[in-house]
């Protein structure tokens, strides 16, 4: 039995006006076109601290800075490859 991961991304407004909206939104794509819905429990989050360097992502207590639509699929890739 696969460990269920948890993905938590910062909705502050920094982080906002810095494109989470996009990555949201690839992630979700991501997860249904990976078949990993049920896997993976994504969620938003409260402000992270690290605001200056959004938006931020939280893997499963580990957090990714910086995350912008051309890191994101990387990201998964990388961390997610467990479930696939």
């Amino acid at each position: 039995m696969s460990q269920r991961v948890e993905m938590h991304i910062c909705l502050g407004s920094s982080c906002f006006s810095r494109g989470n909206k996009e990555v949201v939104m690839f992630i979700r794509e991501y997860l249904r076109k990976n078949h990993l819905e049920d896997k993976v429990i994504f969620k938003g989050a409260r402000c992270m601290g690290r605001c200056s360097n959004g938006p931020n992502l939280n893997i499963n207590g580990v957090i990714f800075e910086g995350v912008t639509i051309s890191k994101i699929e990387g990201i998964l890739e990388k961390e997610l490859a467990r479930l696939m």
